[in-house]
């Protein structure tokens, strides 16, 4: 038994490299031309009315830094083989859930990205896209004294979100 499950998982690996013709397939999905040998990863903008001053700077670092951790790309700041710019174009603070005497007991911080991916091997995967991720904290605490953190949660999901949209061809 043990014998077919390894035959069978062994094709299964096979077909994953015949169906992503000139992509290397990694256990985990993900889908990265092989000729591609550099991205790069533009400073994103800040097109939010308002916004942490430092988080573009931040955003930007936790992209390039999924791209040094997880891929054999090299991480250039333009004119890679892959390519990421983007703005933010939102940083909303709003109640989300009611307490005692009507006032809000949890706040939601939501931050909206705009991401244009080019591949110039396979031009047929560029997109434009929104992404949008929120984390909430508990209206009695300060945005400041929470913001950090919250930051670089929301940072981590919309850089996963991103990475699987250009890698994964699910």
């Amino acid at each position: 038994m043990a014998k077919l499950n390894r035959f069978i998982f062994a094709v299964w690996l096979v077909g994953l490299g015949v169906l992503q013709p000139g992509c290397k397939v990694s256990l985990s999905g993900i889908a990265i031309p092989e000729a591609a040998s550099s991205v790069s990863v533009e400073l994103f903008d800040n097109g939010a009315a308002l916004t942490n001053p430092a988080f573009p700077q931040q955003f930007t670092e936790a992209l390039r830094d999924k791209f040094l951790r997880e891929t054999r790309l090299r991480v250039m700041p333009m004119g890679g083989d892959l390519g990421f710019t983007g703005r933010i174009t939102g940083y909303a603070i709003v109640p989300v859930a009611v307490g005692g005497n009507e006032t809000a007991a949890l706040t939601r911080l939501t931050v909206t990205i705009s991401v244009e991916y080019t591949n110039t091997l396979q031009p047929e995967k560029n997109f434009t896209k929104t992404f949008s991720r929120f984390a909430d904290f508990d209206s009695t605490q300060p945005l400041s004294a929470v913001e950090s953190g919250l930051l670089d949660d929301i940072s981590r999901q919309l850089v996963q979100d991103i990475f699987n949209q250009a890698f994964l061809d699910w």
